[in-house]
């Protein structure tokens, strides 16, 4: 067992020790793109909708160095057809770009990625020389060359990197160059059986192409036939519900809300396991640093920004054209882009029948309230509050107190006040 080279089934085996919501299907669409064109799949979704978990799953299930047969015997996978033909066969790599985003905050990363791993993998094939100029991909094809087995390459929040460093950067530009020697090289149909790509943004634009346009894409906005693995749908919230003893209308209105591709209904498949073993419903998103960059441009007010951010928060829609986004998180300049990132983050929910966005449930709607308390934006947190104690005055059935807070609202933010509430029902 290596540290980037054939690391196991460990991952998955807590994954099945836990409550788990079997997504093996993404397994069969995986394995009908092995030795084909579409071989290379970039699979990005918001934060905590099990984009880690997908990816150890996969590597479980191709690892040659382990049986993983026991562990998808009751799952999805093991009627299909293919189960067998690919299951434990191949030389699995796996890579989690954050482990090295976190040690790492200049230029070298890049040659640490490549000299780690390119160590590692060399152990497993002691006796492939590695020349002085190597690189991780000149060795990979002299393995190939030896041993005539493809690899699969799984990388895990593969643009941690374009999150840490600007556009532009020597850093980025490496970054960029490595992916485009790795899995655009002309020997890359041979060394590699398939490619496995997941993270929060889709792959970097160049102006209007992709800077790896061989990758089949797959996203919050356009999701293809992965959509349904991306959360947890209707019906299994429910039977979690029932199994546990919970309020499935409190979940539904915590957590559901996403409209991923052709599916109606999705939650927060996180969310809902935290809400699940803490016996209650409430917010488990916390802020982030990319949520944080984010809010700086809603704070230039592309637009009038501020104002459709106002106006989600009553309960409305806004229209959104996200295919000018470049997936990138330095590089935004309109309206558009800070809508569309936040859509990849998870802040809005999207629905492409009507190029629509939306906040889309309450723990989200609680979480954008905070972030406008903590950028400041004086008039709106005002009538939070106000809108806040109008509700509680309202509960406590104080029918002066509600008249009169009414009155105010009204008069102090008629557009959109008296709506606000809404979200703390």
């Amino acid at each position: 067992m290596g540290i980037y080279i054939n690391t196991g089934n460990a991952g998955f085996q807590r994954v099945r020790n836990s409550e788990y919501i079997d997504k093996s299907g993404l397994i069969s669409v995986v394995n009908s793109t092995l030795f084909t064109e579409r071989s290379c799949s970039c699979v990005t979704r918001s934060r905590r909708f099990g984009k880690s978990m997908a990816a150890k799953m996969l590597c479980a299930y191709y690892d040659h160095s382990c049986d993983s047969r026991q562990l998808f015997a009751d799952l999805q996978i093991a009627s299909d057809p293919q189960f067998e033909k690919h299951l434990n066969k191949y030389p699995v790599i796996y890579l989690d770009i954050t482990s090295f985003v976190t040690r790492f905050k200049d230029d070298s990363i890049m040659l640490h990625i490549n000299e780690e791993m390119k160590a590692d993998i060399h152990e497993a094939y002691p006796d492939v020389p590695v020349k002085d100029d190597d690189d991780l991909m000149a060795l990979l094809i002299r393995i190939n060359a030896k041993t005539n087995e493809p690899f699969i390459f799984i990388i895990d929040e593969w643009d941690a990197i374009c999150r840490e460093f600007k556009a532009g950067t020597t850093a980025m530009d490496n970054y960029v160059n490595w992916l485009r020697r790795m899995f655009k090289d002309y020997a890359a149909y041979r060394v590699f059986a398939g490619v496995y790509m997941t993270g929060i943004l889709p792959v970097k634009k160049y102006k209007t192409e992709s800077a790896l346009n061989n990758f089949a894409e797959y996203s919050m906005v356009e999701p293809g036939d992965m959509a349904q693995f991306f959360g947890f749908t209707k019906d299994e919230v429910r039977a979690l519900a029932t199994k546990y003893n919970m309020d499935f209308d409190e979940l539904e209105k915590w957590y559901d809300g996403y409209q991923i591709g052709d599916e109606q209904s999705m939650f927060n498949p996180n969310s809902v396991m935290q809400a699940i073993s803490r016996r209650r419903c409430r917010s488990f998103w916390a802020s982030t640093g990319a949520f944080a960059a984010v809010a700086d441009y809603i704070n230039m007010n592309y637009e009038g920004l501020k104002d459709d951010i106002i106006y989600m928060l009553a309960g409305g829609r806004c229209p959104v054209d996200p295919t000018g986004f470049q997936n990138d998180m330095s590089t935004i300049s309109s309206k558009n882009d800070v809508l569309t990132a936040l859509i990849h983050l998870g802040y809005l929910g999207y629905d492409w029948r009507e190029d629509e966005c939306y906040i889309p449930n309450r723990e989200v709607a609680g979480e954008m309230a905070n972030a406008v308390r903590e950028n400041n934006w004086k008039p709106v947190v005002t009538a939070l509050e106000q809108s806040k104690q109008l509700l509680k005055d309202t509960l406590a059935g104080d029918s002066d107190a509600v008249a009169r807070a009414f009155d105010r609202l009204l008069q102090e933010n008629p557009s959109y006040a008296c709506q606000i509430e809404q979200y703390y029902r």
